[in-house]
């Protein structure tokens, strides 16, 4: 892949962590384990991050190596492949923890400024 094509799985990596954000802004840790559908959302989402991390060009993530690709991609195998024992706290940390972090990285990747 080019560069160019490399910025649109990046691209997907923003978005959906910044929605993965979003969801949680307001909330408590204790309401991922009551809440199906933020159960259901952030798994989804934190999958989607680590599937278009996986398409990123090795030479793109060599030349980002800020950017946690190796986490984000099996992040998303162990949800995918072990998901009948999604821990739900470590979804959270991920989201709360990580993922900011990333966006910033990526932010900068993509020559992007805090905002949309």
């Amino acid at each position: 892949m080019s560069q160019r094509d490399d910025a649109v799985p990046m691209r997907h990596m923003l978005d959906h962590a910044r929605e993965a954000c979003e969801l949680v802004v307001g909330r408590s840790r204790a309401e991922i384990h009551a809440d199906r559908l933020l159960q259901l959302a952030l798994t989804r989402l934190v999958e989607i991050v680590g599937e278009a991390a996986g398409r990123v060009s090795r030479e793109t993530q060599a030349r980002f190596a800020a950017v946690p690709w190796r986490e984000a991609i099996t992040t998303r195998h162990r949800i995918t492949h072990g998901y009948d024992v999604v821990d739900y706290d470590i979804l959270w940390d991920t989201v709360q923890s990580d993922f900011p972090p990333l966006i910033s990285e990526l932010e900068q990747a993509l020559g992007e400024s805090g905002g949309r």
